[in-house]
């Protein structure tokens, strides 16, 4: 298998919503995507987070590291999931071939469409997981 880094940003409003973005697959999901070569996670992030939305953020702590294996692509993806804050750019999507819709999600909603946080959103954005980028050694 295949060995595939993913990452998310979890970004709230004042409203205490999540920004959520629908894909092409048809599922909804925190803005976010894989990892490119000589890419670092927090580079990728922020990247992915403005292909898909627009917005230029600021990544915070790591808040979860799932996996899973896919076995109809032959992946063994692992996702990473940090806190982030808007800090400029205007909504808009980007890549319309991938992003169907954006939209602030209340926690709620969030937590059904994304049921892969088994402890919920609201636990997940209380605790960090601890991440330092080493470098290139």
């Amino acid at each position: 298998m295949e060995e595939v880094k993913v990452v998310y940003a979890l970004i709230k409003n004042k409203y205490n919503q999540i920004l959520m973005v629908n894909n092409h697959e048809g599922h909804w999901s925190l803005p976010g995507g894989k990892v490119e070569t000589d890419e670092t996670l927090i580079e990728a992030t922020i990247r992915e987070v403005y292909e898909e939305t627009g917005f230029e953020i600021e990544i915070g702590n790591l808040l979860a590291v799932n996996e899973a294996k896919f076995l109809k692509r032959n992946h063994h993806a692992i996702f990473f999931t940090f806190e982030a804050q808007i800090v400029g750019g205007t909504e808009e999507i980007k890549m319309p071939q991938e992003i169907l819709q954006i939209e602030w999600a209340n926690i709620e909603q969030a937590n059904k469409r994304m049921p892969y946080y088994t402890e919920g959103i609201q636990k997940l954005m209380q605790g960090y997981a601890l991440y330092h980028n080493q470098g290139t050694i």
